[in-house]
């Protein structure tokens, strides 16, 4: 029996991918080396358009515990320097607070509510390509096994073996000259400002909770995470001089003395964890070669691993999950032929530039030296007009991003919050990963359409399952053109439609 695709890896990404394709009729097959889910403190939350994208798949309110729909975050922040998003007219940016791990739990739920097999303790060990199928090795706790499919899907992370395996190479650059710790810690009461959250040190001043903090000599985040009942907190130093062994409270601290100039009488968390104990030193910036190799492909962080700074690494993964799944179940249901596939790293790869971009710019302007200082004194002055504000916000977010470019400004773009005329928001319709044809005028199109409530000149528009508008138009009612022009579209992205 050949499988249709095997996902290396029940990661956030790899678990995404495996309830996209199921929702497009696929059934994949998830293979995790770990025998559980890990409790390691990984990412605190997602940052950006995967918020929307969540919530158009009915996952927001099972991570948010409510039935609002997101709402754009007021503040953030970019290279350590604030963002007050209220200047936006359309603020872009959006926010939830979660651990990976309540993430991953989440996904891993609804991957199994929607049939998804997942076999953990198994590891991909190799694979042979051939014309129609992919033979992968497999090693579980009973001996090694094979598995025919036909797509092997990498998701295993920084250090795939899968891209390994399909010798895909992965150039980048990696730095040593940082160090970074950080540590679930428990803080004096009196040290908590009451009003903000944050903390009023004596002998330096007030630090915002939840934000990068820079100095002179380092960076310092407070973080009072929902999720726990202790504070995050963090400190990332240019040096080489690093204690030996794993991180201990008292290293953090004496690290705090050295960012911030004052002492915090850090105390180790109590209770049962996981507490979180992290020493990183350097990082890596890397991308890589290809995307795909044939019948393997590859998303999330084993296409591209970056900074971890403002966040977007969640946002860039999930992603490439739900911009594949859909096009590798239209090949793999013969509605689609291969070359659909060499969509995805087309509109992937430059999302994944601009994550890069983003993050060593952010690294540039949290470094030390006064040069460095000048800087952020330029780029507040910049990020206090509404224009440069917006282009930031819209590179945090993803909002940035364009995919395939067509005579109407929306094409390509992600598709904006509509409400239609029965009062639903388009999220609720777009629950199932299906195309959709909106039509705001009471135009015929000759397809299964909803109506939508004016959305400015635009009287109809086709939006994909990843939520990316493939088609649109401005022309009152449909003509001979227009119909032309989506028909067209819907052949291009071989997109079906049906009764909503």
């Amino acid at each position: 029996m050949v499988t249709d695709v095997v996902i290396a890896g029940a990661g956030p990404n790899g678990l995404m991918l495996a309830c996209e394709l199921s929702l497009a009729g696929v059934r994949p097959l998830v293979v995790e080396r770990l025998p559980e889910r890990t409790q390691e403190s990984r990412a605190n939350g997602l940052v950006g358009q995967v918020v929307r994208m969540l919530d158009r798949r009915g996952l927001y309110e099972r991570l948010a515990g409510t039935t609002e729909p997101p709402a754009p975050t007021p503040g953030f922040v970019f290279g350590a320097l604030p963002l007050n998003l209220r200047m936006l007219d359309d603020n872009p940016l959006h926010i939830l607070l979660a651990p990976q791990r309540k993430i991953e739990q989440m996904l891993e739920e609804r991957a199994i509510e929607l049939g998804v097999e997942i076999r953990r303790g198994q590891e991909v060990t190799g694979f042979t390509q051939h014309e129609d199928r992919v033979v992968i090795e497999v090693s579980g706790a009973a001996g090694p096994y094979r598995i025919e499919a036909r797509y092997l899907v990498g998701a295993d992370g920084g250090h795939s073996i899968t891209r390994k395996l399909a010798e895909i190479a992965f150039p980048g650059v990696t730095t040593d000259h940082t160090i970074s710790r950080t540590a679930h810690a428990r803080v004096p009461a009196e040290l908590v400002d009451p009003a903000t959250g944050g903390l009023d040190l004596p002998g330096y001043g007030p630090i915002p909770p939840m934000l990068h903090h820079r100095t002179e000599r380092g960076m310092f985040v407070y973080a009072p995470l929902p999720s726990s009942p202790w504070p995050l907190v963090t400190t990332t130093e240019w040096s080489q001089e690093d204690a030996e062994g794993p991180l201990t409270i008292p290293e953090l601290r004496a690290s705090i003395g050295r960012v911030l100039g004052v002492d915090i009488e850090l105390g180790a968390p109590e209770g049962e964890g996981p507490h979180l104990l992290r020493k990183l030193t350097g990082g890596n910036t890397r991308l890589a070669e290809r995307f795909r190799d044939r019948r393997v492909l590859l998303v999330g962080d084993a296409a591209h691993v970056h900074s971890a700074i403002g966040g977007p690494g969640l946002n860039l993964g999930l992603q490439d999950a739900v911009n594949l799944g859909w096009k590798l179940a239209a090949v793999i249901g013969g509605r689609a032929e291969e070359d659909l596939l060499d969509t995805y790293e087309a509109e992937r790869r430059p999302a994944a530039e601009r994550v890069i971009m983003s993050t060593r710019a952010q690294a540039a302007l949290v470094a030390p030296g006064s040069e460095v200082t000048g800087l952020r004194e330029l780029f507040t002055e910049l990020l206090a007009d509404p224009d440069s504000l917006r282009r930031v916000a819209d590179l945090m977010s993803g909002n940035d991003i364009r995919y395939a470019a067509g005579d109407h400004p929306l094409v390509g773009r992600w598709a904006p919050d509509l409400i239609l005329d029965d009062g639903a928001r388009l999220a609720e319709l777009t629950r199932d990963a299906g195309p959709l044809l909106i039509d705001f005028t009471g135009g015929d199109w000759g397809h299964p359409q909803v109506r939508g409530r004016s959305a400015g000149s635009c009287t109809a528009l086709l939006v994909r399952p990843d939520g990316y508008v493939a088609w649109a138009t401005d022309v009152p009612e449909p003509d001979e053109k227009s119909r032309a022009s989506l028909e067209a579209a819907l052949a291009r992205w071989s997109l079906t439609l049906t009764a909503a």
